[in-house]
């Protein structure tokens, strides 16, 4: 396996947009990594009070829809899926439901990702969005790059909690 410090080094002399989408495939990956390997029964095991499991893949998933698809992209709501959370359960999507399958949520996370790359790719760095939440697609990379390392981290710590797996 390739340690974290040679991929993102690989990138030290590379331009803004190739350090930018390697730290985010990296991150992607370690999510996914994570998740991987655990059975269906530990997928949903919560050690934490909140609730919250490797389901937590779904919330990427929302993440990556909502800035690359919805955002940058300009795909209408109406055509994108319906949100797994509401008023009444605004934490949904940090949780696999019992007729979810870990391997269901990881697909979609991944086929989500694809179609930011997809979406990303046909834009410039400085590219704006005109909207009441305007963006530019350099601010989306980042603000997809933290989201997604504060729930690699949660996803470490869970899959710690859970069987003892530790390591990248």
């Amino acid at each position: 396996m390739t340690r974290p410090g040679e991929i993102l080094g690989s990138v030290v002399a590379a331009s803004e947009r190739e350090q930018l989408e390697t730290f985010l495939d990296y991150l992607r990956d370690a999510v996914v990594r994570k998740a991987r390997g655990v059975s269906e029964e530990d997928a949903r095991r919560s050690p934490v009070p909140t609730g919250t499991n490797l389901g937590l893949i779904k919330h990427l998933r929302w993440v990556e829809l909502g800035g690359f698809a919805e955002q940058i992209g300009q795909i209408p709501a109406a055509e994108l899926p319906t949100p797994p959370w509401t008023d009444a359960d605004p934490e949904a999507d940090l949780r696999l439901e019992p007729n979810e399958k870990l391997d269901d949520v990881i697909a979609a996370y991944q086929a989500e990702c694809d179609r930011s790359r997809e979406i990303a790719a046909q834009h410039n760095l400085d590219y704006a969005v005109i909207t009441p939440r305007g963006r530019e697609l350099t601010w989306m990379y980042l603000h997809v790059i933290v989201e997604t390392a504060r729930h690699a981290g949660h996803a470490d710590i869970l899959r710690e909690m859970i069987d003892g797996s530790v390591g990248d």
